[in-house]
Order: C-alpha cells, then structure tokens, then sequence
C-alpha cells in the first residue's frame, strides 16, 4: 500500500526500515511534526558561505584575499580558496570562524567584520590532515591533525607554538586524536581517541592528566566505543559516543553524570551546544538536527533546509558561538551555514 504525506512536514522525520522484503515508514505524529515545525521558526537563517569570495566586500574589488596576521610566507602554488570537504567549524573571541578542510590539507580563516579571508599557517607543511578545531580562552586555536596524529597549537596571531601528544623519536601519544574541545575556565584540554575508545585530558601545557575508557571499547557508563566529538559548557564534558550510539555526560574530572540515547550516529554526525544547554546532534542521513534538553529530554527535530532561506542539506559539524549563533556544516554542498537561534538577551549573528 502507498500513503501519501506533506513532504514539507515529513521529510525530514521518517525513518526507513528494512522489515523482511518491505520497505516500511515510521512516521512520528502530525502533532509531533508540528511541534518540529513550531520549534525550528526559532531559528533563522543568516548567511551561507564556502570560498574567500564570500567574505570580501563588493565595494572593494582589490582587496587583499589573505588575512595579513596568518597568511606565512608566499609561496608559488596555487591558493585554496574554497571548501573541499569541511569536516570541522569553531571562532573566537572576534567573530573570526576557522574551518578544518582535510581534502584540501588547510585550515580556513573566514573574518566577515574585516571582510578578509586566510590560511592558517600559509606556506608550511605542518598541517596534514586537519579534522577538529577548539579554541581556549586566550584565542589559541587548537588543530586536531590526523596525518601527525598530533595537536598542533597557534596562538591568536596565527603562529604556530607547539605540537601536543609527540612523543620523543617523533612518535605521538594518540592513535587516532579526532574531536578535541576546551575549557575556557580551566585551559583543560579533552582529545577523543577514536579507536583507542578514550577521552584524554592534558593540561594547557600538554601534559598527561587523566583519561576514560578502556582499549577495545565499552559500553558501560564512563566507557567508549569510537568517540568521535566532544564541547565543553557549563562545568560539563559532553562526549558523542559514536559507536554505542548515545552521548554521555560527565563533569570535567571525567566523573559521569547521564547518558543520552540517540537514534542513529555515523563518522559525519556533529554535536554542538547552545547557550541554554540544549544539545544538537546531526543526522546527515535523514537531513535533520535532533535537539535535547541538558537533562536528555527530546526537544525538537528539525530540518534545516525548511528554514527560509537556507536550502541547505545532510548537516554534518556544528558549532555554536556565543551561545546563540548556530555554524552548520553542509556535507554535501560543502560549504557553511549560520543560524541565528532566537531567544532573551540574544546577540544578532554576523
């Protein structure tokens, strides 16, 4: 039998399913669907953008296409000005949005109060593989590089300090380092290793502090199995535990809290929080960001390409600024979108 449904209610929240030799479709309530609908006209588009031209004002033609305090030493081959495969999303204290891209091998720098454009580190090979970002409280930027298996550290100007996690004959600490995030108030660094299926904590110096999880995977409360993404807010440690298919919560000891649940989790999925403690997860499968209360109550789901403006699909990394300014990744078009999330004593989104 066929049943016809409003795509534009439902698209984003029917779940397929294999039931023998049918292909079945659970869809949650109208009342739900409405509820999802409600919920997502609190957020409103702002802009999009994926390449240097994005930023650079139309009123000056010749503007310099780099960022003075990052751009390095010149070299002869040809600029990456434009997304390939963005794979992480952070800013700092002014506004400045940096986007790890390791198709192309490069850290972006999208500066829209300055309207300028850079890369991080121009000129260097150190960057290899950039797949996460954090920033700490002095505005040093934090790169996750999977080819070194290191933490590479830049202050705010951009220039390179330290290599975290290398061990002495150029050996790292880390088997797989993917999400890294930052407690301002601390300077407490947290490092999923991935497929050791460990969360490691250093301090702002990179040493060793204290670490969760055990080699070969758990999935009991304080273990993991293919962490993949971690924030920091609010005194508290948020962890996606990918391969267990739940988020788990602790405080900044590393002592757990609550776990939550989740539907479906893939490599791609991101997790962000927002100024009220709300968690959002992607799920660039069925186009849509699940959001929870701090406590793991289901909020709302909603599709972000139903919001005016946007046409936007498969949202993958996501970051919040400011509490209220909600970065998405588009998996598929390769480029950025920001949210504004409305509410009391919101900042506008730039």
């Amino acid at each position: 039998m066929v049943v016809s449904v409003d795509k534009s209610i439902l698209r984003s929240l029917c779940v397929l399913l294999l039931c023998g030799s049918v292909i079945c479709c659970i869809v949650p309530s109208l009342a739900a669907a409405q509820a999802g609908a409600q919920q997502s006209a609190n957020l409103s588009f702002v802009r999009a953008f994926s390449s240097a031209n994005d930023v650079r004002e139309a009123s000056h033609p010749v503007l310099n296409r780099t960022l003075d305090i990052i751009a390095g030493p010149k070299d002869p081959e040809p600029r990456v000005d434009a997304l390939q495969s963005p794979s992480a999303i952070t800013t700092d204290s002014n506004g400045r949005v940096f986007v790890a891209d390791p198709s192309a091998k490069v850290v972006h720098l999208f500066d829209f109060v300055n309207s300028k454009y850079g890369l991080l580190d121009r000129g260097s090979d150190r960057v290899g593989a950039p797949v996460s970002l954090a920033v700490d409280g002095q505005d040093n930027l934090y790169v996750t590089d999977e080819r070194s298996r290191t933490i590479l550290v830049y202050d705010s100007a951009g220039k390179f300090r330290r290599s975290v996690g290398t061990l002495s004959g150029g050996e790292s600490y880390f088997e797989s380092p993917a999400g890294i995030a930052i407690d301002a108030t601390t300077g407490r660094i947290y490092v999923c290793d991935t497929h050791r299926h460990m969360i490691i904590t250093m301090d702002d110096r990179g040493r060793l502090l204290a670490k969760a999880g055990k080699r070969g995977g758990g999935n009991q409360p304080g273990e993991f199995r293919l962490p993949t993404q971690a924030v920091v807010e609010a005194g508290e440690l948020i962890v996606l535990d990918a391969g267990n298919t739940r988020i788990q919560i602790f405080d900044t000891a590393l002592h757990f809290r609550r776990t939550i649940g989740l539907d479906y989790v893939d490599r791609r999925t991101g997790l962000a929080v927002d100024h009220r403690g709300n968690i959002y997860v992607s799920d660039p499968v069925l186009n849509q960001i699940q959001v929870f209360s701090s406590e793991g109550r289901r909020l709302y789901t909603f599709d972000p390409g139903t919001i005016q403006g946007a046409n936007f699909t498969h949202p993958s990394a996501m970051w919040v600024q400011a509490g209220s300014c909600l970065y998405v990744v588009d998996s598929q078009g390769n480029r950025i979108a920001l949210f504004q999330i409305r509410g009391e004593n919101t900042q506008p989104c730039r």
